[in-house]
C-alpha cells in the first residue's frame, strides 16, 4: 500500500486539480493582500494526460557470480541488455489512448469536497529566511484531491538511444512486451507538505503533515501473470490469456477513520565514502485501516471469492537492536 501511496504523492505535486491560469503575486502585492512579504503561486490546469512512460534500465540484469541455471537470481545466457518500464494505454475507459490520466478527484460533497478553496492544482507560498546564518528557502504546499488514471504497466527491452541527428528524443521500447499490472486508478484527497531548500531546519527537505480527506482509493487493480499465456493470449481457443488476480477496490485509511492521516520525512542524501547516496522517506503516519473489495482469481471476469479486510495494522522500524519505532523507513538508490 505504501508504493502506491508514494506514487500518489509524487504525482499530486505535478499535475492539476481544476482549470484556472497560472498566476504568481509579487512581494508587493502579496504584503497588500496577506500582511506579510513573501511570493504566491497559483497553479491550476484542468488535466494533463502523458501518452507513454517509460524508465529504462541501461546496464540491464546480470546473473550474479557463483549462480547457475536452475538457482534462484539465474538471469539467462547472454550478455545484459538494457530493458525499460513501461506504462502506456490499456485500451478501455479513460486510459484507452493514453497511459497516464490525472484530474481532478470530483467526488465528495457538492463535487468540491476533496478540492483546495481556491479550486487549483495547488497553492504554494514561498519564502527566504536567513537562517541565523544558514539560509534556506520554505515553500508550503497545499494540494487538491486528484483522480489518477493509470494504464497498463510492464517491462520492454529499451530501445535505441537516439543519434545526435535524429528528428525525435523518442527511444522507448521494442520487442515484446510483457505486462505485469493491468492497470488502476487511484482517488486522493488534499493533501499538504513543506519543503524546505539550502538548510533545512525542519530536519528533512519535504515534510508532510496532513490529512487526506476521504483516505486513498485504488480501483481496478490487475496483476498478470504471463507464464500462463499461450499463442496470442487474445482468449480464442489455444490463445490462453495471462491469468490475473484483479481487485475491484482497495481503501486505505487511519485506524477507526474515514481519513488518512500523512506524517512523512523525505531526505535525499549524498556521497559519502563508498556510499554514492540515496533518498529515505520516514512514515510516522500511525495504524491503517485496509478493505480490499472483490477479489478475482483468473481473470476480472472470474467469480470473486469474497472482500478482504485488515484492521489497525502498524509497521515499525528499528533504530537500534532491540526498538521499535511505529512506522516505516523506505530507502531508494541506484545500483
Amino acid at each position: 500500500m505504501k508504493k502506491f501511496t508514494k506514487l500518489a504523492l509524487v504525482s499530486s505535486l505535478a499535475i492539476s486539480a481544476n482549470a484556472m491560469a497560472m498566476q504568481a503575486m509579487d512581494d508587493a502585492s502579496l504584503g497588500a493582500t496577506t500582511g506579510q512579504d513573501g511570493i504566491n503561486i497559483g497553479i491550476g490546469i484542468s488535466k494533463i494526460e502523458i501518452e507513454k512512460l517509460f524508465i529504462h534500465d541501461n546496464d540491464g540484469y546480470t546473473t550474479p557470480a557463483g549462480v547457475v541455471a536452475g538457482q534462484a537470481g539465474y538471469g539467462g545466457a547472454g550478455p545484459a541488455a538494457a530493458g525499460a518500464i513501461y506504462i502506456k494505454g490499456n485500451g478501455t475507459g479513460t486510459t484507452a489512448t493514453n497511459g497516464i490520466v490525472i484530474g481532478a478527484n470530483y467526488g465528495g460533497v457538492g463535487g468540491t469536497e476533496f478540492l483546495l478553496p481556491s479550486r487549483n492544482l495547488a497553492d504554494l507560498q514561498i519564502d527566504s529566511d536567513a537562517g541565523g546564518g544558514n539560509p534556506f528557502i520554505n515553500i508550503a504546499a497545499q494540494v487538491s484531491g486528484l483522480d489518477i488514471n493509470i494504464g497498463e504497466i510492464g517491462v520492454v527491452a529499451s530501445g535505441d538511444v537516439p543519434a545526435a541527428d535524429a528528428t525525435t528524443i523518442r527511444r522507448g521500447g521494442k520487442g515484446t512486451e510483457n505486462a505485469i499490472l493491468t492497470g488502476l486508478s487511484v482517488k486522493t484527497g488534499p493533501m499538504s507538505a513543506n519543503i524546505q531548500l539550502g538548510a533545512a531546519p525542519q530536519g528533512a527537505m519535504i515534510k508532510l503533515n496532513a490529512t487526506m480527506i476521504g483516505g486513498l482509493t485504488i480501483t481496478d487493480l490487475g496483476i498478470l501473470d504471463n507464464s500462463t499465456k499461450q499463442g496470442t493470449g487474445d482468449g480464442t481457443a489455444g490463445n490462453r490469456k495471462a491469468g490475473v488476480i484483479h481487485l475491484d477496490s482497495i481503501q486505505v485509511t487511519d485506524k477507526n477513520s474515514r481519513d488518512l492521516k500523512l506524517n512523512q520525512s523525505i531526505s535525499v542524501f549524498g556521497e559519502e565514502g563508498a556510499d554514492k547516496g540515496y533518498v529515505r522517506i520516514v512514515s510516522t503516519s500511525g495504524a491503517h485501516d485496509t478493505y480490499v473489495k472483490g477479489i478475482h482469481l483468473g481473470s476480472k471476469a472470474a467469480a470473486s471469492i469474497g472482500d478482504m479486510e485488515i484492521q489497525g495494522m502498524q509497521t515499525y522500524f528499528s533504530p537500534a537492536a532491540g526498538q521499535y519505532v511505529p512506522g516505516a523507513i523506505i530507502t531508494i538508490r541506484g545500483h
